[in-house]
């Protein structure tokens, strides 16, 4: 399983890079592991201030549809587009080419809420 320690996560397995007010989203290794074969993403909040814990897209395997929420508030800036036509780069590349959206953040205090890659690794294996 590959939990890469310089991200941070949430407990509903999205990934999160953040590099100065920018937060770079996608869903980690275990998630796409658990959804199977990715045949799209969805992503309409593109533009849009998202609160944190809401829906700003959702992912579609062969077998489930899942929802993707907000890791932190702010305004989704970019989608990865090379997802429209390589949506299974989620499944071969979820931490680099498969990320999905990048986000200004709103409110910094939110990162402390993430979890580190220890308590990641903790919450997945029980």
């Amino acid at each position: 399983m590959n939990i890469p320690a310089e991200l941070k996560y949430t407990k509903d397995h999205e990934w999160i890079k953040i590099e100065g007010n920018i937060a770079t989203v996608g869903i980690t290794d275990f998630a796409q592991g658990e959804l199977g074969d990715i045949v799209y993403v969805d992503v309409d909040t593109l533009d849009d201030t998202v609160e944190e814990g809401d829906v700003f897209g959702s992912v579609e395997a062969v077998k489930t549809v899942s929802d993707l929420f907000m890791p932190l508030t702010g305004e989704v800036t970019e989608f990865n587009e090379a997802l429209e036509d390589e949506p299974e780069l989620v499944n071969s590349d979820p931490y680099n080419k498969g990320w999905m959206i990048k986000l200004e953040i709103s409110d910094s205090s939110q990162i402390d809420d993430l979890l580190d890659a220890e308590a990641y690794k903790n919450l997945i294996e029980g």
